[in-house]
């Protein structure tokens, strides 16, 4: 069972996602609180991969209210838990390609703080301008096949 955090709805529409993979993310006490009540943002983060790990840069988890000084830094790189494997290949991906890695939501799944992660292809103005005509007249047609029902 999932419970949904927060979701990327801005990488749908700068991004073309190609594939997407679920990573842990590693959280300090108050980072989990705050998850708790729905106080975070993914907008403007990546992953990046260094040394043969990956992180998540500027993910922004607001600091626990009733956090003392114990509170933690709201945009800290954060290592996300991915095997070797899939770092490798991601790597590879990455550099060769072109490509980059950006968190489309953040979760729970069976109490455990998990990321979805996709590998994409930045968009263009005009495959933008394709995007939004294809959302408008998908919404059309719907209407229309509403009444015929």
């Amino acid at each position: 069972m999932e419970k949904v955090i927060c979701s990327n709805r801005k990488a749908y529409y700068e991004h073309e996602i190609l594939e997407t993979l679920e990573a842990g993310i590693q959280l300090l006490g108050t980072e989990i609180k705050s998850l708790r009540t729905n106080q975070v943002s993914l907008n403007d983060s990546f992953a990046q991969i260094r040394n043969n790990e990956a992180f998540l840069v500027n993910a922004n988890i607001a600091q626990y209210t009733f956090g003392n000084r114990a509170n933690h830094e709201p945009t800290r790189v954060r290592k996300l838990l991915l095997h070797k494997t899939e770092i490798a290949r991601l790597l590879g991906k990455t550099k060769e390609k072109g490509l980059t890695l950006i968190p489309l939501k953040l979760y729970f799944k069976s109490g455990r703080a998990k990321v979805e992660l996709g590998l994409a292809k930045g968009k263009k103005v005009h495959d933008k301008r394709e995007t939004i005509k294809k959302k408008i007249n998908d919404r059309e047609i719907g209407r229309v096949m509403k009444h015929y029902r």
